[in-house]
């Protein structure tokens, strides 16, 4: 299964911050927000991953990642410097999907809970049909939303609607076959200019291949777009490390622990850090082993 991440846009809801620089390497707490979607991909066991961004934010994310080798990945970047939707990430990535299934993530996106790595990967082995991920939420309107009969199978999604028929909101990552490339074609721009994702999901939905599975309460899906929900997901990401003294979207420890990276990789990377908490927080990792 190939990854993609969408990272590109203007960032409009959260300027000035973005004036100057990618929305999705503003900070959460003490990670670049793109840590959390690549480390999502990660945890699913997906390393070949393809960063969708602005053209004139390359060069950082270059910088940043390389070529993902050094976490035990296959890093690659495509352009999109208008954004014309979620659904073009297919299109624009086509080549890079070639005959595989993908799972797209956004880069605002913020996923954790107990048994997320376990519902990731069992998603990540998808050879047909669709899978989604549904959260309840205070104010479906802003959102996907999807509708579920009494057996609690979907029956409608809709996008942003006035009237919701429902409190699940369709989250920011999707597993797909390979047939999510020529949905992505056959889309055609909704009243708001886009291509929608949500044209996907009602392909999927009206061939009966789409699984629509819900976080419980146990889980937390934030959405870092706007200036309160950023400071938010960084307060939450900041509450969490403080009381357990882990890491959360720590890309280093989640290759070391999968194994795609050795001891000695660790060491090397954490030394690079310099002084930094986070370096200490790498180190600490060998000497708890």
């Amino acid at each position: 299964m190939k990854g993609l991440i969408l990272a590109g846009g203007n960032g409009t809801r959260l300027q000035p911050l973005t004036l100057g620089m990618s929305k999705q390497l503003l900070p959460i707490f003490d990670k670049p927000m793109i840590y959390h979607p690549l480390s999502t991909l990660m945890l699913a066991n997906i390393r070949d991953i393809q960063i969708i961004i602005k053209e004139e934010h390359l060069g950082i994310y270059k910088k940043l990642f390389q070529d993902g080798s050094h976490l035990g990945l296959n890093i690659s970047y495509a352009i999109q410097n208008e954004p014309r939707g979620l659904a073009e990430a297919f299109i624009i990535c086509k080549d890079f999907i070639g005959n595989d299934s993908s799972c797209l993530v956004l880069g605002d996106n913020i996923f954790f809970g107990h048994d997320l790595q376990d519902n990731l990967i069992q998603s990540s082995k998808l050879e047909e049909g669709a899978i989604i991920y549904a959260y309840a939420v205070n104010d479906p309107s802003q959102f996907g939303v999807v509708e579920f009969d009494e057996n609690f199978s979907a029956i409608s999604i809709e996008e942003k609607p006035e009237n919701p028929r429902s409190i699940y909101a369709v989250t920011g990552i999707y597993f797909y076959d390979n047939l999510v490339v020529d949905f992505a074609r056959d889309v055609k721009p909704s009243e708001r200019g886009e291509l929608e994702i949500t044209s996907i999901n009602q392909a999927y939905l009206n061939q009966k291949r789409l699984n629509v599975q819900l976080l419980g309460r146990g889980m937390t899906w934030l959405d870092a777009g706007t200036h309160e929900s950023l400071l938010e997901a960084s307060h939450f990401v900041s509450t969490i490390e403080r009381r357990q003294g882990m890491k959360i979207a720590c890309l280093e420890e989640i290759a070391w622990r999968k194994g795609w990276i050795s001891d000695e990789d660790l060491e090397v990377i954490s030394l690079k850090m310099g002084d930094s908490f986070y370096s200490s927080y790498l180190s600490k990792l060998l000497l708890q082993k």
